[in-house]
């Protein structure tokens, strides 16, 4: 079976190249990943914990998925796969910012990504896959800010950081 790749990217987004997905967390080197955030007609944004089994953050909640695009595959499709996968739906993608940024974890590996931020809109209910999925929940995004100030312990260590950074883009374009 081929280990999964991940495309390593320079600061500028450009490919430089591929890597098996766990050396290149080992190694912490900047590759492109993407970040989905599914909202429904409450404003309130879709998370999921992370399946117990994940070899790192289990049962940590974070967006409503995230992952990093194939060879060939650009930021949408990339997402509604996983998105697919993940949750069960598809749902129509934008693309609407990207960001670098650097997490470690107590296992010795760090996520160092070049991550697009998805958004998309969804009124249903997912079909969770528990390989992947322990739970779900719908969140207001002021809730969401105020959990993580509370009880930053159950959330994803990249999901804190990209949060932070959708808080802001929701602000600035008023979403």
């Amino acid at each position: 079976m081929i280990k999964e790749q991940v495309i390593l990217v320079n600061e500028q987004d450009e490919q430089i190249g591929t890597m098996e997905k766990q050396e290149a967390h080992e190694r912490a080197l900047l590759h492109r990943a993407f970040s989905v955030f599914v909202l429904n007609n409450k404003n309130e944004i879709m998370l999921q914990q992370r399946a117990a089994d994940k070899y790192h953050s289990p049962l940590l909640w974070a967006n409503t998925c995230c992952s990093h695009q194939r060879v060939g595959e650009t930021n949408i499709e990339a997402g509604k796969r996983r998105l697919e996968e993940e949750m069960g739906f598809v749902t129509e993608l934008k693309d609407v910012f990207s960001f670098i940024y650097k997490a470690s974890f107590d296992n010795g590996l760090t996520e160092h990504e070049f991550d697009h931020v998805l958004i998309g809109y969804f009124d249903g209910i997912p079909s969770i896959n528990s390989d992947e999925v322990a739970a779900w929940k719908w969140m207001g995004i002021e809730e969401i800010k105020q959990d993580i100030g509370q009880n930053p312990s159950i959330y994803t260590e990249w999901f804190k950081i990209i949060f932070s950074n959708f808080y802001t883009y929701i602000e600035a374009h008023k979403i």
